[in-house]
């Protein structure tokens, strides 16, 4: 009789349940929740998570039901540092590449053709979220202030495939910015948008360039016996860093965190003093476990991309010498030290596919074979961990109950494949929003 009344029970909630708009069942799901929960189904309503596991009852006749015929499903992927409009300019040529002429953006027409291509491109490489960064009146084309009137145009119309995170830039990429172009800079207003789709949280700072380019500012010599410098304007290099901690303290009144393209330890030094919870390093191409231990125990992150350190270290050797590039991008020290650690593919430099940029984290740690262990811990880099630096991870990054619909499917479970094989696994559904943005 116990059974019998349970039973009826459990047909009565289910009949109360409103169907899902989404269903897809029959597979891995990955969720990355607190408790690395894996089921067999996903159930989606009104473009939030509303089971994983047990779906069946969320199914009506309007229901979109898809069998995942043993597949994998795994929180959309965040780019945490992606130039989209620059991206969808140069598609599909990477800068480090083969010579290519970018098509020129110019026009509103231009910016929205540009972000709307990467959108196309990010949707099929299972990318649900990316960050935008360096946006700002300073600049032009790619990196123009009207991108983000763009971005808030194409949410309004409802075109975007992704949910779009800018930080925004008062002064010249790569280059140099002045104290008082920055506090006039975050007077200027943002367009009003829905913060799930289009948040301006932030700012850019520039605080020097790179290695192989000998504008890292770094202890170590270059050949040419200089050591770079900061780039933030000032007459000598204490006032440079005096100018470079004003600036990120006026962005910190203004409510606003902060990403700090850092890469010389120098740098990188003259920043960490003065960021907080919440704010992110770039790149960090020569920062040592000293500074490592300093950032996690501020809550302070760092964004890296490990294709890019594979593809550079020779040029880092060719600027400062074998021993330093064989510490540059100390990968297996930031994953010890506790840092919260993102990844990104600072697309179009290179590759946006972070598959490709996964296999080559595994190439800089030394991975041999399946290592599920790790390959979790680097795909929470590009899901959980980023929706942290988003400042979202109450509402996206994991697929729990409640979660943002955000999620791709692969034709094999990632934690099933080395890390050096991870790019011949096919992304073959894209979901944003509950809404299917690509199907392979």
């Amino acid at each position: 009789m116990e059974e019998k009344v349970q039973g009826r029970e459990e047909t009565m909630t289910a009949q109360r349940i409103r169907p899902a708009d989404l269903v897809v069942h029959g597979g891995t799901v990955r969720t990355f929740d607190a408790e690395d929960t894996v089921a067999d189904g996903l159930a989606v309503r009104d473009g939030r998570v509303v089971a994983a596991g047990a779906v069946a009852g969320h199914i009506g006749p309007d229901t979109e039901v898809l069998d995942l015929a043993g597949r994998t499903v795994l929180p959309g992927i965040n780019d945490a540092h992606l130039h989209a409009t620059w991206l969808g300019a140069r598609w599909p040529h990477p800068l480090l590449g083969a010579p290519h002429e970018e098509t020129p953006v110019v026009t509103a027409g231009d910016r929205r053709s540009a972000i709307l291509r990467a959108g196309d491109v990010c949707a099929s490489l299972g990318i649900t979220s990316y960050t935008e960064p360096g946006l700002g009146p300073g600049e032009t084309g790619c990196f123009a202030a009207e991108v983000v009137d763009e971005y808030a145009a194409l949410h309004r119309e409802g075109l975007l495939r992704a949910r779009v995170t800018v930080l925004r830039l008062f002064g010249l990429l790569d280059g140099p910015s002045a104290l008082p172009d920055f506090a006039s800079g975050l007077a200027t207003p943002v367009p009003a948008a829905d913060p799930e789709w289009l948040a301006v949280t932030g700012v850019k700072i520039f605080a020097d360039g790179i290695p192989p380019m000998r504008t890292a500012w770094t202890h170590h010599c270059y050949a040419d016996g200089s050591h770079g410098a900061l780039l933030v304007d000032g007459p000598d290099d204490d006032t440079r860093a005096v100018n470079l901690a004003a600036m990120i303290t006026l962005a910190h009144e203004a409510g606003l965190v902060v990403g700090v393209h850092a890469t010389g330890e120098r740098s990188i030094e003259a920043a960490l003093g003065h960021l907080r919870e919440g704010d992110h390093l770039v790149h960090g191409d020569l920062v040592t476990p000293a500074q490592l231990r300093r950032m996690a125990g501020r809550g302070v992150g760092l964004t890296t991309q490990p294709a890019i350190a594979t593809a550079m270290r020779p040029m880092v050797a060719t600027a400062l010498g074998d021993e330093v590039a064989a510490k540059a991008w100390p990968l297996r020290q930031i994953l010890d030290a506790g840092v919260r650690l993102t990844l990104s593919s600072d697309a179009p430099v290179v590759t946006p596919d972070w598959r490709i940029h996964l296999a080559a984290a595994g190439e800089l740690l030394g991975a041999r074979g399946v290592t599920p262990e790790l390959t979790a811990r680097l795909l929470r880099c590009y899901t959980t961990e980023a929706a942290a630096q988003d400042g979202s991870a109450t509402w996206k990054g994991s697929l729990a109950p409640g979660m943002a619909a955000d999620f791709c499917v692969l034709a094999d479970d990632p934690l099933g494949v080395a890390l050096a094989d991870l790019p011949s696994v096919a992304v073959e559904l894209t979901v944003t929003g509950g809404r299917i943005v690509h199907k392979g």
